[in-house]
């Protein structure tokens, strides 16, 4: 995959230097190159202007971006505005943005864009109903969770099919070495050798997590029979 960024401050990406983004980029399954936009505006390297009609805050001029986007060399990548009016990023999202071999993040700052930038853009995205000061972090969290799901980069598959919001429900508990740990043990049923039985446990605990922090993610959930019975039990053990 090749990701271009456009940024007013490319050394705030230092963190994809380093671990599963920086493997990947070692491993040449990933290149990251950054564009900083105000190497292009013509008016004296002015990249935000007062909006017409008046109003508070700058906004992001048109001519830097779309300057700087004709020098990028990806004719058929997808072009993500980060935007807090943006559709909500999810894990959904991530899985559909890592089949894709280019994406181009624009990170804006002050108020807002002047809305001809948005004629450039395949995606408005945002991470939540809160403003950032800057798509810096945005764009970093996005990359993050899509490039961990692109083939080779983790290297066992099935280690973030399991993940939280993969399967559409919170991932289970898990445990590791020692046994007990201050007065903690490990569940039995962990310990018992029996696959199926640790199976049920660990979908019994996946939806009660879920049914107890994030229900709303059940409301669109396609339960399985087994599931069904599973949560109807949970249920039942809290109106006990």
């Amino acid at each position: 995959m090749k990701i271009d960024i456009l940024t007013l401050f490319p050394e705030m990406f230092a963190p994809l230097q380093h671990s599963i983004v920086g493997k990947a980029q070692e491993k040449g399954l990933l290149e990251i190159n950054y564009h900083n936009f105000r190497e292009n505006a013509e008016k004296a390297r002015h990249v935000d202007d007062e909006p017409y009609g008046g109003g508070q805050g700058m906004l992001l001029r048109a001519q830097p971006i779309f300057d700087t986007l004709d020098k990028i060399e990806s004719p058929n990548s997808r072009v993500i505005l980060l935007d807090p009016a943006g559709r909500r990023f999810s894990q959904s999202y991530a899985e559909d943005l890592a089949q894709e071999e280019g994406i181009i993040f624009i990170c804006g700052h002050y108020e807002g864009y002047d809305e001809r930038i948005k004629s450039l853009v395949t995606d408005e995205i945002s991470l939540g109903d809160f403003v950032l000061t800057g798509g810096e972090l945005a764009a970093m969290t996005i990359i993050d969770a899509t490039v961990r799901l692109i083939p080779e980069v983790i290297g066992k598959e099935a280690s973030h099919q399991d993940d939280s919001f993969s399967s559409g429900l919170l991932e289970y508990p898990q445990y590791t070495r020692p046994y007990e740990y201050r007065g903690m043990k490990v569940p039995d049923v962990l310990m018992s050798g029996h696959h199926e039985n640790i199976r049920l446990w660990r979908l019994e605990q996946s939806l009660r997590k879920t049914w107890e922090y994030r229900p709303d993610l059940l409301e669109h959930y396609h339960f399985t029979e087994e599931e069904k019975q599973l949560l109807e039990k949970i249920k039942s053990e809290g109106l006990s």
